[in-house]
Protein backbone atom coordinates (compact mmCIF):
# COMPACT_ATOMS: atom_id res chain seq x y z
CA UNK A 1 0.00 0.00 0.00
CA UNK A 2 1.06 3.73 -1.01
CA UNK A 3 2.38 6.26 1.52
CA UNK A 4 -1.00 7.83 -0.39
CA UNK A 5 -3.43 5.47 1.26
CA UNK A 6 -2.15 5.68 5.08
CA UNK A 7 -1.44 8.68 5.12
CA UNK A 8 -5.08 10.05 4.71
CA UNK A 9 -6.61 7.52 6.75
CA UNK A 10 -4.17 8.02 9.72
CA UNK A 11 -5.36 11.63 9.40
CA UNK A 12 -9.09 10.58 9.98
CA UNK A 13 -8.29 8.10 12.57
CA UNK A 14 -6.84 10.77 14.41
CA UNK A 15 -9.20 13.71 14.09
CA UNK A 16 -12.03 11.01 15.01
CA UNK A 17 -10.00 10.53 18.37
CA UNK A 18 -10.23 14.15 18.61
CA UNK A 19 -13.30 14.92 18.22
CA UNK A 20 -14.34 12.18 20.39
CA UNK A 21 -12.34 13.57 22.89
CA UNK A 22 -13.12 17.59 22.78
CA UNK A 23 -17.00 16.21 22.77
CA UNK A 24 -16.51 14.19 26.07
CA UNK A 25 -14.56 16.56 27.29
CA UNK A 26 -17.15 19.44 27.10
CA UNK A 27 -19.72 16.99 28.30
CA UNK A 28 -17.59 16.11 31.11
CA UNK A 29 -16.92 19.79 31.92
CA UNK A 30 -20.46 20.53 32.40
CA UNK A 31 -21.66 17.57 34.27
CA UNK A 32 -18.70 19.32 36.94
CA UNK A 33 -19.70 22.20 37.04
CA UNK A 34 -23.31 21.89 36.67
CA UNK A 35 -23.75 18.83 39.14
CA UNK A 36 -21.91 17.96 42.75
CA UNK A 37 -19.80 15.51 40.84
CA UNK A 38 -15.84 15.67 41.67
CA UNK A 39 -13.42 15.31 38.62
CA UNK A 40 -12.46 12.10 40.87
CA UNK A 41 -15.92 10.17 40.33
CA UNK A 42 -15.54 10.47 36.40
CA UNK A 43 -12.37 8.43 36.23
CA UNK A 44 -13.70 5.26 34.97
CA UNK A 45 -16.27 7.23 32.66
CA UNK A 46 -13.04 8.84 31.26
CA UNK A 47 -10.85 5.62 30.94
CA UNK A 48 -13.83 3.74 29.13
CA UNK A 49 -14.42 6.84 26.49
CA UNK A 50 -10.83 6.87 25.92
CA UNK A 51 -10.51 3.52 24.63
CA UNK A 52 -13.72 3.37 22.56
CA UNK A 53 -12.18 6.54 20.98
CA UNK A 54 -8.90 4.79 20.37
CA UNK A 55 -11.24 1.91 18.94
CA UNK A 56 -13.39 4.33 17.07
CA UNK A 57 -10.32 6.08 15.36
CA UNK A 58 -8.57 2.72 14.41
CA UNK A 59 -12.10 1.37 12.84
CA UNK A 60 -12.20 4.86 11.12
CA UNK A 61 -8.50 4.63 9.85
CA UNK A 62 -9.03 1.32 8.86
CA UNK A 63 -11.47 1.50 6.53
CA UNK A 64 -10.52 4.40 4.98
CA UNK A 65 -7.72 2.85 4.01
CA UNK A 66 -9.02 -0.30 2.81
CA UNK A 67 -6.32 -2.77 3.51
CA UNK A 68 -3.41 -3.95 6.25
CA UNK A 69 -5.56 -2.54 9.81
CA UNK A 70 -3.41 -3.10 12.00
CA UNK A 71 -0.89 -1.21 10.55
CA UNK A 72 -3.27 2.06 10.26
CA UNK A 73 -4.79 1.43 13.76
CA UNK A 74 -1.01 1.19 15.47
CA UNK A 75 -0.11 4.14 13.01
CA UNK A 76 -2.99 6.25 14.21
CA UNK A 77 -2.25 5.51 18.15
CA UNK A 78 1.00 6.22 17.44
CA UNK A 79 0.16 9.09 16.03
CA UNK A 80 -2.00 10.10 18.66
CA UNK A 81 0.31 8.82 21.36
CA UNK A 82 3.11 11.30 19.82
CA UNK A 83 0.56 14.30 19.66
CA UNK A 84 -0.27 13.73 23.55
CA UNK A 85 3.58 13.92 24.61
CA UNK A 86 4.27 16.80 22.80
CA UNK A 87 1.26 18.39 24.25
CA UNK A 88 2.12 17.03 27.41
CA UNK A 89 5.98 18.16 27.54
CA UNK A 90 5.92 21.47 25.39
CA UNK A 91 2.83 22.93 26.67
CA UNK A 92 3.33 20.85 30.47
CA UNK A 93 6.76 20.48 31.20
CA UNK A 94 6.21 17.08 32.33
CA UNK A 95 7.23 13.64 30.94
CA UNK A 96 5.12 10.45 30.37
CA UNK A 97 4.25 8.23 33.62
CA UNK A 98 4.70 4.38 33.58
CA UNK A 99 1.28 4.69 34.39
CA UNK A 100 0.74 6.73 30.99
CA UNK A 101 2.67 4.67 29.07
CA UNK A 102 0.80 1.50 30.42
CA UNK A 103 -2.89 3.19 28.99
CA UNK A 104 -0.84 4.12 25.66
CA UNK A 105 0.54 0.71 25.38
CA UNK A 106 -3.37 -0.66 25.74
CA UNK A 107 -4.75 2.56 23.50
CA UNK A 108 -2.43 0.75 21.00
CA UNK A 109 -4.14 -2.78 21.01
CA UNK A 110 -7.26 -1.17 21.01
CA UNK A 111 -6.97 1.11 17.94
CA UNK A 112 -4.77 -1.95 16.03
CA UNK A 113 -7.99 -4.30 16.40
CA UNK A 114 -10.22 -1.28 15.64
CA UNK A 115 -8.23 -0.99 11.96
CA UNK A 116 -8.36 -4.64 11.90
CA UNK A 117 -12.18 -4.91 12.23
CA UNK A 118 -12.85 -1.36 10.11
CA UNK A 119 -11.12 -2.97 7.31
CA UNK A 120 -13.23 -5.67 7.48
CA UNK A 121 -16.52 -3.59 7.54
CA UNK A 122 -15.34 -1.74 4.69
CA UNK A 123 -14.49 -4.64 2.47
CA UNK A 124 -17.13 -4.34 -0.46
CA UNK A 125 -17.42 -7.78 -1.27
CA UNK A 126 -19.20 -9.00 -4.75
CA UNK A 127 -21.45 -12.68 -4.49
Amino acid sequence: MALRGIVPAVFMGVITILVIAVTFSFLSSLLLAFTSLHEGSLNWAINIIAFIAMFMGGAVSGAKAKQRGWIVGALTALVFTFLTILVQFLGYDRSFTIQQYGFHAGYLLTAIIGGMIGVNLSSHRQS
